[in-house]
């Protein structure tokens, strides 16, 4: 083998180990940045209840005695939920056990926390969303019933389901598969069906229904691409596709597949604009047409 060959096999090598260690470098990295949503949450907490001694006993039951996001998330879903007949601890251990066992809920649950506090403009923070935004709430409550669901328990899944409807006003059924950095904007009145797909980077508001047409049994309800907003009071019906990056404006009805990068508007809706392919309307929030 010549000088050049020798130089070009190891600089192969070098560009191949690199690789290597970015792949291996990315995990710890993302972990890195999801323990530093919790501890800043933490940190916040301290403050307030520092400077806001009415809250202090809340913080001190939900957030600040645990090391852990699962436990803290756990506190507080199961505060929202408990009832007589669901009481408060064994709720808690319940839905800490589910988000411990299942890495992929807990690692969803945090990249929606982030994706609440970016798209948002009103909230001021993490602690903000896990504490005060139902749409939120409800959406992790989801995510411990589908795991429930994905195991067989499904009576305990449905009860999860129909106590956050209750508690919420957001009507999630627990086999619908939801994608990371969701938000559900202001939560009241969403309805997501059994079928439904949602991808990563979806944004819904309120009053949102992702619904069937009838009484058909099967795969009967929307598949919703990566990066679509779905404004308020929008009805999206059947087994139809809203495509990658598009948008629905408020109070549209959706009976047909909707294309990627554009917006539909109407009743029923058509297309009304198409959007540069860089344009990511669930990240930019824009609820004109």
């Amino acid at each position: 083998m010549s000088s050049i060959d020798h130089h070009l096999a190891a600089s192969m090598t070098r560009h191949s180990a690199a690789l290597d260690a970015a792949r291996h470098a990315e995990p710890v990295m993302e972990s890195l940045l999801e323990d530093s949503i919790w501890e800043r949450m933490r940190e916040t907490a301290l403050a307030v209840a520092r400077r806001e001694p009415m809250l202090a006993r809340r913080l001190q039951q939900l957030i600040l005695p645990h090391a852990e996001p699962a436990a803290m998330l756990a506190a507080v879903l199961a505060r929202r939920l408990a009832s007589d007949d669901l009481p408060e601890p064994a709720l808690r251990d319940l839905m800490q056990s589910v988000l411990e066992e299942d890495a992929t809920a807990l690692h969803r649950a945090t990249a929606d926390l982030a994706a609440v506090k970016d798209r948002d403009p009103a909230c001021p923070d993490h602690l903000h969303v896990i504490l005060n935004l139902k749409g939120y709430q409800a959406l992790q409550v989801h995510r411990v019933a589908h795991a429930l669901w994905r195991e067989s328990r499904t009576e305990l899944a449905f009860a999860l389901a129909n106590q956050a409807s209750a508690a919420f006003a957001v009507d999630i059924h627990p086999a619908a598969r939801i994608g990371e950095g969701v938000m559900l904007d202001h939560g009241t009145g969403i309805v997501i069906g059994e079928t439904t797909v949602i991808e990563d980077n979806v944004s819904l508001l309120q009053n949102v229904t992702l619904g069937g047409t009838g009484k058909e049994h099967g795969d009967r309800h929307p598949k919703i691409r990566s990066g679509v907003m779905i404004g308020a009071g929008a009805k999206i019906l059947g087994n139809i596709e809203v495509g990658t990056m598009s948008k629905v404006a408020a109070g549209s009805v959706v009976l047909r597949p909707v294309p990627p990068h554009c917006t539909v508007a109407g009743v029923p809706a058509r297309v009304v604009r198409r959007h540069r392919e860089d344009s990511c309307p669930s990240q930019e929030m824009d609820q004109t047409i």
